[in-house]
């Protein structure tokens, strides 16, 4: 059994992106999104969705609607929906979020967002295949 303390694990990593655990099925994931960053807007085809929020406020933004969020939000990106989450804070935007199937590389680490886009780019974030 793996247990995590989510909230302060996840307020204890200043990384853009870091894969906490990887199952057959779904992924765990925390990110922290400096003030003025954003996750930067992306389509998963094939992959459910799940974020929520420890701390600081933003904006999410899905299929063409835009919520403000805040610790304790949670929202839900379907497969397929255009999405990005914006930092519109003067703090660090801290959640978490799960996969469904996953979407990165097992146990990845990228400390910032351009690190991240580079590995995407360069085909150094593949998720696992069965």
């Amino acid at each position: 059994m793996d247990h995590f303390t989510i909230a302060t694990v996840a307020e204890q990593s200043a990384d853009f992106r870091r894969v906490l655990w990887t199952g057959e099925h779904t992924q765990l994931v925390i990110m922290t999104i400096p003030p003025g960053g954003e996750i930067g807007e992306e389509v998963h085809d094939g992959i459910d969705q799940i974020l929520t929020f420890v701390s600081g406020t933003g904006e999410a933004r899905v299929s063409g609607r835009t919520k403000n969020v805040t610790a304790g939000d949670l929202v839900v990106v379907p497969s397929g929906r255009k999405h990005n989450f914006v930092n519109t804070g003067p703090n660090p935007l801290v959640l978490y979020t799960v996969y469904g199937p996953p979407e990165h590389a097992d146990g990845v680490v990228h400390h910032t967002k351009e690190e991240a886009d580079k590995a995407e780019a360069e085909g150094k974030d593949e998720p696992p295949t069965s």
